[in-house]
């Protein structure tokens, strides 16, 4: 594996990594919090 091949594999990596992060961070997410009861789901 050449230099280039692995330069373009560790950016496909991060790329991946951060696209899901941003993802999961824009998911809308659903607490309810009554007393004795506590639904959290994301």
């Amino acid at each position: 594996m050449n230099t280039k091949s692995m330069i373009i594999a560790v950016l496909a990596v991060a790329v991946a990594v951060l696209g899901y992060l941003y993802w999961d961070s824009q998911r809308t997410a659903v607490d309810i919090n009554l007393p004795g009861v506590r639904i959290k789901a994301n």
